[in-house]
């Protein structure tokens, strides 16, 4: 596919700065461009850049100011950031879907199947499970009884979707992510031993909603484990029964969130953050990577960090301290001997 530099512009209602003719047919980073490719510049720290690429367009800011000659052809926009965002988003619509069933995939009598659906080989699909129209379902997945998939939604190679669950419209689920499995609920017995409690619930996950590869959303105890609209989590996060995560939140990888956790709407966590059973967190929290979160969050837009986490603010001025906590000690030790010497 080929397209001009006065077409793109056209399409992201921005101004091109040089040769409109120009075609592109590829994307690439600014710092690896090539002829006959498109590049934006988003992050000040590849200004650079953007004076040798030999990428044939790129996308920047209405603001920006070129200090030196630039040899290729600029399209201003208002966000360059988004603006690329929203080309790759139309060069992946336009890639061809596959549709049809596959070979040696198994569709139960009962199931129901929309229309233009693509079912992989050695897909499953359950007993009274729903496939909305447009779905893909890649080779290898497992839909299991019951389950409910909306339309436009992709079920990528070897995802495991439980009985019961329940998935919105326009969800992209990446592979080996595991859905609906058993809660982690264990009761002792009085004998040193635990006997499992059942888990009877299921998990509801709401339209445009992405889970990375190897994510794991536990069934819910009783009720449901909920994934609001729009969340998108990254790759090995792992959620635990009777979880709710609000809407548009985004969190990054390798996170665990603790049973009957409640997460506020437009939250962001950054990896490895550890979420505590039974916590609730206000909206518009953040959190910095590898913080854990042992109690309520109640002020909503806080920012927070540490290991229990606290304001960034603080925890930057008490970190200061930390760093230097050994010459504290040493000076205290100093002035306590010099005290004793009197």
């Amino acid at each position: 596919m080929e397209f001009t530099a006065g077409q793109i512009a056209e399409l992201l209602l921005g101004k091109v700065d040089g040769d409109a003719s120009v075609i592109v047919n590829c994307f690439s980073k600014i710092e690896e461009g090539k002829p006959g490719s498109l590049s934006f510049l988003a992050n000040p720290k590849y200004t650079n850049y953007i004076y040798e690429t030999e990428a044939s367009v790129v996308l920047v800011n209405y603001d920006f100011v070129a200090q030196k000659k630039i040899s290729c052809t600029l399209i201003r926009v208002q966000d360059s950031y988004k603006a690329i965002a929203q080309l790759l988003a139309v060069y992946n619509s336009m890639i061809d879907k596959p549709v049809g069933i596959e070979k040696n995939s198994f569709i139960h009598k009962k199931a129901k199947i929309g229309k233009n659906v693509y079912i992989g080989a050695f897909a499953y699909i359950g007993k009274d499970a729903e496939v909305g129209d447009n779905v893909q379902i890649y080779p290898g997945a497992y839909i299991g009884n019951n389950v409910k998939i909306g339309e436009n939604t992709v079920i990528h190679p070897g995802v495991k979707i439980y009985y019961n669950t329940i998935i919105g419209k326009d969800c992209t689920i990446h592979s080996g992510s595991v859905i609906g499995a058993d809660g982690f609920g264990f009761a002792p017995n009085g004998n040193d031993a635990f006997v499992k409690i059942a888990q009877i619930g299921n998990v509801i996950i709401e339209d445009n909603v992405e889970l990375g590869a190897l994510v794991t959303i536990d069934r819910a105890t009783m009720g449901s484990t909920i994934i609001r609209k729009g969340v998108k989590l990254d790759n090995h996060n792992h959620v635990a029964h009777n979880v709710e995560i609000g809407s548009n939140t985004v969190i990054a990888a390798q996170s665990g969130i603790a049973g009957t956790a409640k997460i506020g709407d437009n939250c962001m966590f950054g990896g490895q953050v550890g979420i505590g059973p039974h916590v609730k967190i206000a909206n518009g929290t953040k959190m910095s990577a590898q913080s854990g979160i042992a109690n309520n969050i109640k002020t909503e837009n806080s920012i927070l960090m540490g290991a229990p986490a606290f304001d960034l603010r603080e925890y930057h001025r008490a970190y200061v301290h930390f760093k230097n906590l050994d010459k504290i000690v040493k000076r205290i030790d100093e002035l306590e001997r010099k005290l004793k010497d009197k």
